[in-house]
């Protein structure tokens, strides 16, 4: 199995077909170029909002399932494609922005761009130990791991922010 080699992703129809690739590909969002980790960011922006806004009970329970099932689905996608952590497959992104989201010190429209700007940031850019998991984890639990670290690290950082400024 090849390491994020430039593998084209699926097509649609061939993810559909396949639930795990499926939410691997976080609904199709990340089969869209450029910068399908961003792509997924967002949809997973936009699609978990609402449950947040309706009820927290139920966001953390999202949360908490997404979290357990993620590494099984990325393995999953990861074998449908042969390449380790292929930049299509973006549950990982989903769930690190969901972290970051239900941490938030507030809920506003403000802080989800915040939210959305600090994930992307230390999801690309990487410091340690982000890149040691990247590159050291294998499997669909090293797609997870650096990606809820990256997410934690975007939480923290919101936290001082929020701490400054109040």
């Amino acid at each position: 199995m090849s390491h994020k080699e430039k593998v084209p992703p699926p097509l649609f129809s061939q993810i559909v077909k396949d639930p795990a690739q499926f939410l691997g590909y976080g609904f199709g969002s990340g089969l869209l170029n450029p910068a399908p980790g961003t792509w997924g960011t967002l949809a997973g922006l936009i699609l978990f909002l609402p449950i947040l806004l309706l009820s927290e009970w139920a966001a953390w329970a999202l949360l908490v399932f997404g979290l357990l099932v993620g590494s099984w689905i990325c393995q999953k996608s990861v074998e449908a494609i042969g390449v380790h952590d292929h930049g299509g497959i973006v549950w990982d992104e989903f769930i690190g922005i969901w972290i970051v989201l239900i941490l938030l010190p507030e809920q506003t429209w403000q802080w989800w761009i915040v939210a959305f700007i600090a994930f992307r940031v230390f999801d690309i850019v990487k410091p340690w130990p982000i890149k040691w998991l990247d590159e050291e984890l294998e499997g669909g639990f090293g797609i997870m791991a650096d990606d809820v670290v990256a997410a934690l690290f975007a939480a923290l950082s919101i936290w001082t922010i929020y701490a400054l400024l109040i």
